[in-house]
């Protein structure tokens, strides 16, 4: 999502020459967090190349098209073969700049061309297709090419790809990702079409049970909206168009999406049964929030098939280097003197980690390719291929079944299963609320997680006490009979999302103090959410990240019917870090009147396989577990959020590759 570029004449680009450098002299010292990397990414227990390595495929390329677009000679009579135009009128509406569009294009919504650039591999096939789609950005400089870097990794390694040109729809248009999504589907009809036919050149070449989408941006959101679309039967804002799509589509991947932009009947788009991925960059200029978080918590699996999502914050990856046309521009040829561009990743460090997990997604999810499946469940067994920065990394199964949701209802002693019941012990906080994204400092709508979680606090200090008091406790108390009719076992994982946060109550009062609850103690915090100013050294402020302050660690604890328990780290699992300070402009002064925050609440899921506890002790007795158990004994104060805590049941592949214990 771009603002229109901006094309100064020679003298002000001169005269531009030198405000840089006066603007350099005044950057205040850059705030970046000290990366975790060399431990966290210390090792590679995935044997064999990268994803990101090319394939086996020698890769050729060509468009088809309307054969006369005026601006694009790839698109006209470069074209390989052409394609008829589509009515997307019910869909896009041009408003009050109708006629300078139609005008510079020659062509109207009711005759938009079904144009795309297309990677290949040279071979018989049948191979997946996968559709790419760009964002908003200046229509006159040409989005579609910047997709290159995947188009030409994947089709080495067997894949289609075609990079659609939806420049037409780019520009001063908004609530249009309806119509984007729809090309999409149109433009599968089109290679429908292009297989049929004896004379195309991809004549039976497409494997019509393997396809993904990929948008970015708009183009994010978009992919969701086809996935919906392909299988409803009427346009949801207009039932008079009619849908017959029906496609085999089985994945979809959103970089750096917007959400909400399109409201199908005033409501945010469902989605279910269908693999998702989504990643973003927490120096994202243009799209400053995770918003497609909201989707990845929309999306349900409810037929027992193997679907998997996974949601990754990229730590320093920006909005626009997803795409080399649009690079570090996020907010148009004016991004150096309004965004704060010297933490960013390398552009080509950025793409590498595109390479890597959009190839090991689709290979995972169109291919059943067994390899890459750890790195989804643990992203630290992959290491050695990640580029050296910090990421906060969501995943869900299909086989997933909720202990806790915390969304059902206003009764925080109840859990999402039937008979699930919820104790805290010795805390100081325990609230459940909504998660809320890095927002402007005027609350809206678009700054929800669409998602609640709970709060947990607590202080093992004891006031007027030198000695601490016992450990802090969260309990999830099961039922008698779920254990054994989920039928859990050593191949079960106790799975849970959780983040730190920089808050942190006060000491406990006494037991028998009268001003303290029987259940919860002094919910005073120590630090604020978005903390103080940070240390500068070598002109990098906050380079020692967590500083001098505990890290925050906590224990699991299971207990069956007889009272045996085992407990281990969570840490063992995962990193457990406090948010990620994030400065993207400038200048500070504007960044703080704009955001209410400087960092993204992001959970991290953790995958604790049951056999470690049973390695812990063996006589544990899985199918009459009682209760898992949050200590927090392992860090003196803290508050965490936690969501979505239950277990999954993941085939053997991804658990081949895993950390030493």
């Amino acid at each position: 999502m771009k603002r229109s570029r901006l094309f100064p004449p020679a003298a002000t680009r001169l005269c531009a020459l030198g405000a840089a450098a006066l603007v350099l002299s005044c950057y205040p010292p850059l705030k970046l967090e000290r990366s975790d990397a060399p431990v966290v990414l210390a090792r590679q227990e995935i044997a064999g190349p990268s994803p990101s390595a090319p394939g086996p495929f020698e890769v050729a390329t060509l468009t088809y098209g309307s054969g006369g677009d005026r601006h694009r000679p790839e698109y006209a009579e470069g074209v390989a073969f052409t394609t008829d135009s589509v009515d997307a009128s019910k869909l896009v509406s041009l408003g009050d700049r109708a006629r300078e569009r139609n005008r510079y294009w020659g062509f109207t919504p009711k005759g938009f061309p079904l144009n795309a650039r297309v990677w290949y591999p040279r071979g018989e096939g049948p191979f997946p297709l996968v559709l790419v789609v760009h964002g908003n950005h200046d229509p006159r400089d040409f989005s579609d090419p910047g997709y290159d870097y995947l188009g030409t990794l994947l089709a080495s390694r067997g894949y289609i790809v075609a990079s659609v040109d939806m420049n037409f729809v780019n520009g001063a248009i908004r609530g249009e990702n309806d119509g984007r999504g729809w090309l999409l589907l149109k433009h599968l009809e089109a290679w429908r079409g292009f297989t049929a036919d004896p004379a195309n050149p991809f004549h039976d070449r497409v494997d019509w049970h393997r396809l993904a989408l990929i948008g970015h941006s708009r183009g994010g959101e978009a992919v969701g909206h086809a996935a919906a679309f392909n299988r409803l039967t009427h346009y949801p804002d207009d039932a008079s168009l009619r849908f017959d799509f029906g496609f085999d589509l089985r994945t979809i991947i959103a970089i750096a999406p917007v959400d909400g932009q399109y409201l199908p009947t005033d409501r945010f788009v469902p989605l279910e049964n269908i693999n998702y991925m989504v990643f973003h960059g927490s120096h994202d200029g243009d799209v400053t929030s995770f918003h497609g978080l909201r989707l990845y918590n929309r999306l349900r699996f409810t037929d027992g098939a193997p679907w998997i999502k996974t949601a990754i914050y990229v730590y320093r990856a920006n909005h626009g280097q997803w795409n080399t046309v649009w690079n570090n521009h996020d907010n148009g040829p004016r991004s150096g003197r309004i965004l704060d561009l010297r933490g960013l990743l390398d552009p080509e460090d950025q793409r590498d980690f595109a390479r890597v997990y959009v190839s090991a997604f689709l290979d995972t999810t169109l291919k059943g390719e067994d390899r890459f499946k750890p790195m989804f469940r643990d992203h630290r067994v992959a290491g050695g291929w990640l580029p050296e920065t910090m990421y906060v990394v969501r995943f869900r199964h299909g086989s997933f079944r909720p202990l806790a949701t915390f969304e059902e209802d206003i009764d925080v002693t109840s859990g999402t299963a039937a008979g699930v019941r919820l104790q805290g012990d010795s805390l100081s906080v325990w609230r459940e609320r909504e998660m809320v994204l890095r927002s402007r400092n005027r609350p809206t709508t678009s700054s929800s997680q669409a998602n609640q979680a709970v709060w947990l606090g607590w202080n093992n200090r004891v006031r007027g006490r030198d000695e601490p008091g016992p450990s802090a406790r969260f309990r999830v108390i099961l039922p008698d009979t779920l254990a054994r009719a989920w039928r859990l076992d050593a191949s079960t994982s106790l799975v849970l999302d959780l983040t730190a946060t920089d808050d942190e109550p006060g000491p406990r009062r006494a037991a028998g103090d009268s001003a303290a609850g029987p259940e919860q103690g002094d919910e005073r915090a120590g630090r604020g959410a978005t903390g103080g100013d940070r240390d500068v050294r070598g002109g990098v402020e906050g380079a020692d990240g967590e500083g001098d302050r505990e890290p925050v660690d906590l224990s699991v604890e299971l207990v069956d019917a007889r009272g045996r328990s085992a407990a281990v780290p969570l840490s063992r699992y995962g990193p457990i870090r406090r948010p990620l300070e994030t400065w993207v402009l400038r200048r500070r002064d504007i960044e703080r009147q704009r955001f209410a925050q400087h960092s993204e609440l992001l959970l991290q899921t953790y995958d604790l396989p049951l056999e470690d506890f049973v390695a812990v002790r063996p006589d544990l007795d899985l199918r009459a577990l009682r209760e898992v158990r949050l200590v927090f004994d392992r860090t003196e104060a803290g508050t965490v959020v936690v969501d979505d805590l239950g277990f999954q049941r993941l085939d053997p592949a991804y658990r081949a590759a895993r950390l030493p214990r």
